[in-house]
């Protein structure tokens, strides 16, 4: 089980532009590896990788669907979005604070995988 820690608000990583991944080998593997055991232990439901101080796109979101089922996105670009919900947030960044925030009802992603697909 590899735990990386899950940096706060404070630090400069989560407020710089993140990289996209060009390099889909082992380093990578160990990364997503790494962000999937901190997010199940977290209790959270998504994790990018600033959040553990790499400045890269990639999030793991657990969709909840089944026990711990996270979907891996590498480069993901929002491609098309519809309607609108509300709901309370939090983020694992951000620790005890919520807000009322209003997101798509829908959203595409495109996203490679782990293997660059």
């Amino acid at each position: 089980m590899g735990l990386r820690k899950i940096l706060t608000d404070a630090e400069p990583a989560l407020h710089k532009v993140c990289k996209p991944v060009t390099n889909f080998d082992s380093k990578l593997f160990k990364l997503l590896d790494d962000m999937r055991d901190t997010l199940i232990e977290s209790g959270g439901v998504g994790l990018a990788a600033p959040q553990v101080g790499i400045l890269r796109r990639v999030v793991l979101v657990d969709v909840g669907e089944e026990d711990n089922e996270i979907i891996e996105f590498i480069n993901p670009e929002m491609v098309e979005t519809d309607g609108e919900q509300y709901g309370p947030e939090g983020c694992l960044s951000v620790p005890g604070k919520y807000g009322l925030v209003k997101r798509p009802y829908y959203a595409k992603v495109r996203a490679q995988d782990r293997n660059g697909d």
